[in-house]
């Protein structure tokens, strides 16, 4: 029977763990996660009876394998969930599929609905055409954003930086005011200094070009069909209680299949021989030093960790590449859950909400003015995310930091009365009396960033294919900004690779490397 041993257990490697295992044959896995929670940065979070969502998790991809992955371990629900029964509201719903008022097991089809603010304004994002965009932009902004987005088309500028390419799709004035700061808060870098790697991954197919295309589309009974149907998304899938839900699931199938998962088992050695990974050393839960042999090995921990915990091999790591690794630099990111009786926030829109709160599932902060970055509204992603959705909104305020900053160093109660006070500022809530409870969570390691010793990532790669037996899977274990079913389709990837004996690793990395994402197109797009 071969041994393959999975470092983490996040998307990737709980998808490799439960294929492995589904396959029937002589695998026996052993999962090492050096937390105490299932799911990575997918996981929710539970606290006071309240569910948060770390990130937020929209379900929806280009990759059929994926999307019936995830039907076969939660159904789509065959009946309306509690918020759309109770204001009558309509959505797609499977003949003969679980009622998600009676079975907790179920995926709920939502309503995408994701809006900047600005200036305290809602405009769409991505930005529309819609008359009530230019009203909250004014006349004289209108008129500039329009000649800067026409002298973009014809001055292209050499995409050496994210501003650049940014500027080449929307003008400097929309970038300006949509992308600029928001994107400095997001990585800490000036657009500038990051590299368009990152833009021609996630934003590519974003323009106001495929905008107007989109609009009119939509409207005209001429158009192409098959456009409109993969323009921007409208719909997502979502597990009841968070995308959390169905990775504890998951990890619950892998028990069941014979499957082991070690939590707070923190790997800190990788042992090789011979250009192969032989053993792992890890720390268990008791604080125990380990070893756990293998034949292979599924890495989703930081590429960075990775090669540090090779160090002390008798195969050395090249200084050149240790450098490289130690050089790999991440965006950390801090959410502070709040409790509230009431947003100050006007649904303005036809669509119906329990209580009529605004129907947003996300809310991108751009002003510059707050640290702020995000504002994610869970009675939207699901009524069941707290208990009395009606009398209560739960929101979660994302901030993007560096793990040891200030901002991250502060107290569990300074960091909250932070929040609150941004969210005063901003007129969002009328004071701190609007809050109930609160709620902070800290993720390390959240973003991969793409500047500093990225530019040498292809060595790194070649470094670690020389190992046949390791596979380097998921966000971190591949430093990229994969999605959820990106980092499931690596994992796919390394599972076939291992069942037909290959050791080539180019299907594997090669995953998300189309240059094609974000919001462009519904078939073209990805769990975040």
């Amino acid at each position: 029977m071969k041994q393959v041993v999975i470092i983490g257990a996040g998307p990737a490697g709980l998808t490799a763990a439960y294929e492995l295992l589904k396959a029937n044959e002589d695998y026996q896995v052993t999962i090492l996660e050096e937390s105490n929670t299932i799911g990575g940065i997918s996981r929710t979070v539970k606290y006071n009876g309240k569910r948060m969502d770390i990130g937020g998790h929209r379900f929806f991809s280009k990759d059929a394998r994926v999307t019936k992955w995830w039907e076969e371990i939660m159904p789509t629900q065959g009946a309306l969930p509690y918020d759309y029964k109770k204001l009558g509201r309509q959505i797609e719903t499977v003949p003969g599929g679980p009622d998600p008022e009676t079975t907790d097991r179920v995926m709920l089809v939502r309503n995408r609905v994701s809006r900047i603010y600005y200036q305290k304004k809602f405009f769409d994002y991505p930005i529309s055409m819609k008359p009530q965009t230019f009203k909250n932009m004014g006349l004289s902004a209108t008129i500039k954003a329009g000649c800067s987005y026409m002298k973009s088309t014809v001055s292209k500028q050499e995409e050496t930086s994210l501003e650049n390419f940014y500027i080449n799709r929307f003008g400097k004035v929309l970038y300006s005011m949509f992308f600029e700061g928001y994107t400095e808060k997001l990585w800490g870098r000036h657009p500038r200094e990051i590299s368009a790697s990152w833009g021609a991954q996630r934003v590519k197919g974003l323009s106001i070009k495929a905008v107007i295309k989109d609009m009119f589309g939509k409207i005209l009974p001429s158009g192409n069909k098959k456009e409109v149907e993969t323009s921007l998304i409208e719909e997502f899938y979502y597990p009841k209680f968070g995308p959390g839900q169905l990775w504890e699931t998951v990890a619950d199938l892998i028990r069941e299949m014979g499957g082991e998962i070690r939590m707070n088992s923190a790997v800190h050695a990788v042992h090789t021989e011979n250009g192969k990974i032989v053993s792992l050393g890890y720390t268990d839960e008791n604080g125990t030093e380990q070893i756990i042999a293998g034949d292979y090995f599924l890495s989703s921990m930081p590429v960075k960790d990775l090669i540090a915990s090779m160090q002390s091999t008798p195969d050395a790591v090249p200084a050149d590449i240790a450098q490289i690794a130690a050089g790999l630099p991440y965006r950390d990111f801090v959410t502070v859950g709040l409790l509230v009786d009431k947003l100050n926030l006007v649904n303005g829109t036809d669509i119906k909400t329990l209580g009529n709160i605004t129907p947003d599932c996300w809310i991108y902060v751009q002003d510059v003015g707050v640290k702020l970055g995000r504002i994610q509204i869970f009675n939207n992603w699901s009524p069941y995310m707290l208990p009395d959705p009606e009398h209560h909104v739960w929101i979660g305020l994302e901030y993007f930091c560096n793990e040891g900053d200030d901002f991250w160093n502060m107290s569990d109660k300074d960091c909250t009365e932070f929040a609150i006070m941004e969210l005063i500022k901003m007129g969002v809530i009328h004071s701190a009396a609007n809050v109930q409870d609160s709620h902070r969570e800290k993720v390390k390691k959240a973003y991969p960033a793409y500047f500093d010793t990225y530019d040498h990532m292809d060595d790194l790669i070649a470094y670690l294919n020389r190992y046949d037996n390791l596979f380097c899977i998921g966000r971190n274990g591949q430093h990229r900004y994969n999605n959820m079913d990106h980092s499931m389709a690596t994992a796919f990837e390394a599972v076939d690779n291992i069942r037909k004996g290959i050791t080539d690793k180019n299907n594997v990395w090669n995953v998300n490397t189309e240059q094609e994402y974000h919001e462009a197109k519904q078939t073209e797009t990805s769990a975040q």
